[in-house]
């Protein structure tokens, strides 16, 4: 009897659940209570889908990302081993481009005389002694007729005095004789060294005056005696011109200067420094530069070479001054830069990259990675510079990190975050 009532009961039931899904947990719990169904148990879907919520919630608790190598490779994730460095702290200072002072040089007119040739036009290149002008001068003829006869007078007396010198020997001169000779000779040696010192205080070289002369011998219808050569004392561009041919130099009231002459491949950074800033600031500190305005210019390196030991008195500064390279003269002068001096460098045992830093719940993290992928690692950080921050705690030298596309690991965490609420 009882086996029919617990048949029936079964079979209604099952039609009752059927009709109504919320009611099979209380038919369930009934055939239990008479001992033919077993405890019950969650739909095997809903418990896969809570089970899926649960890994989420595991990876987003424990900060780890799981990414195969080649997830990792194809993201562009950059990774690198934590290591130590420097930190560099700079100081930012507005500065004027000038050229460099060593590295300018005028052309002088050293000689009175005018202007036959001018080689060089505004802007071109010249090297070091180069000749870029040539002057006629009348001075400069004088000068070397007077050297050109002291050289022949020299010539004739060492003759007469070495013959006095023979004579003298074999007792066929008297030494009254002998004497005369050697005055003479000594007098004409003197007038020739003479003669020397003067063409070279007029920038002439005295074995090329008698070269000249000789070949003018040869060639009797051109003449360099008064042909005066100007020579670029440095080579450089020129920048200045400030005669023309058929001009008169040389004389009170003429140009002093035919030429101004400048390397640029070094200028200077004129910069003034605040009082309170100065004492940080030391020669041969590194400099960055870089334009105020946005242009072709690009950033560049110099090093401090000259701070002023006195202060203007009118704003309380002192003159700095920059040695920056120029090779491709994209620097020019007059440019308004902003100067980063470097005033401290700070040597870290743990230093990593700014790229390398998350901010997740408030917290600054890095990504440590694993064979798995990464694990998110808080860090605790300590100063900085402009590239990177030095680690007080949370990571040791040698540990391997992503230091670039890491907000791409941040946006995964979030991922692992929302599935987990939902």
């Amino acid at each position: 009897m009882r086996i029919l009532v617990s048949a029936a009961v079964l079979a209604v039931g099952i039609v009752i659940g059927a009709a109504v899904p919320a009611a099979s947990g209380l038919v369930r719990d009934g055939l239990a209570a008479l001992g033919l169904a077993g405890p019950a148990a969650g739909p095997a879907p809903e418990k896969a889908g809570h089970d899926h919520d649960h890994d989420h919630a595991e990876q987003a608790e424990a900060g780890v990302i799981r990414m195969s190598p080649e997830q990792v490779a194809a993201q562009d994730i950059a990774v690198a081993p934590v290591t130590g460095g420097i930190l560099a702290r700079h100081l930012l200072v507005p500065g004027t481009i000038t050229p460099d002072t060593d590295r300018i040089a005028r052309v002088p007119a050293r000689v009175v005389g005018t202007v036959v040739e001018m080689r060089k036009r505004l802007g071109d290149s010249v090297r070091k002694d180069e000749v870029v002008a040539v002057l006629d001068s009348r001075e400069v003829a004088d000068a070397k007729s007077e050297y050109l006869t002291a050289l022949v007078q020299v010539e004739l007396q060492t003759i007469n005095f070495e013959r006095q010198q023979k004579l003298l020997a074999s007792r066929s001169a008297s030494e009254s004789a002998f004497q005369s000779a050697r005055a003479a000779y000594l007098e004409t040696r003197l007038r020739a060294d003479l003669a020397r010192q003067k063409l070279s205080a007029l920038g002439l070289d005295a074995a090329e005056v008698a070269a000249a002369q000789r070949r003018d011998e040869a060639t009797p219808t051109l003449s360099t005696l008064r042909r005066y050569e100007l020579r670029a004392p440095l080579a450089g561009r020129v920048v200045e011109r400030r005669v023309d041919v058929g001009s008169a130099v040389g004389k009170e009231g003429d140009p002093a200067d035919l030429y101004l002459l400048a390397d640029l491949t070094t200028v200077w950074i004129e910069l003034s420094v605040p009082t309170l800033d100065l004492a940080q600031v030391q020669e041969g500190a590194r400099v960055t530069v870089a334009p105020i305005r946005e242009g072709g210019e690009s950033r560049a390196e110099g090093r401090v070479i000259f701070v002023s030991p006195f202060l203007n008195p009118e704003t309380r500064s002192a003159r700095v001054v920059v040695a920056l390279p120029n090779a491709d003269l994209a620097w020019r002068p007059g440019t308004f830069v902003t100067a980063e001096l470097e005033i401290a460098r700070d040597d870290v045992p743990v230093r990593v990259p700014k790229a390398a830093l998350q901010t997740v719940a408030g917290a600054r993290v890095v990504f440590v990675r694993t064979p798995d992928g990464f694990a998110m690692r808080p860090v605790e950080l300590g100063r900085s510079d402009d590239e990177a921050y030095a680690v007080k705690a949370g990571l040791a030298p040698g540990e391997a990190i992503a230091v670039g596309n890491t907000f791409l690991l941040k946006a995964e965490l979030g991922k692992a975050e929302a599935g987990h609420d939902d």
